[in-house]
């Protein structure tokens, strides 16, 4: 798994919306394709997408077979934005910190 491949998962936002619904445990197909207007076989694909870049793990359970969140890369990516969250913030602050400079003269 790339970080390219998480990334490109968490681009569409019905992959990252199946994800939400993930968080509340254990979905079929089923399940997950009655919260959205999309069939099976269009969430199937996006849960494929998402089992590819391992943010999702299936469990077969008889003739079914239910998918569970694995957020471990998402902690990558986690700290792949912080970088940029502590850049924009440093960056915030420094013109905060000109503006009251302006205002004091």
């Amino acid at each position: 798994m790339s970080n390219a491949d998480v990334f490109s998962a968490l681009a569409n936002p019905v992959r990252r919306d199946l994800l939400v619904h993930l968080r509340k445990g254990p979905r079929n197909v089923t399940d997950l394709a009655s919260k959205f207007e999309l069939g099976r076989p269009a969430v199937s694909e996006h849960l494929q997408v998402l089992r590819k870049a391992s943010l999702v793990r299936e469990e077969q359970r008889g003739r079914e077979r239910f998918y569970h969140l694995d957020p471990r890369p998402l902690k990558k990516v986690g700290a792949w934005v912080e970088t940029f969250e502590r850049y924009w913030t440093q960056r915030l602050d420094d013109l905060e910190a000109l503006l009251n400079q302006e205002d004091s003269k």
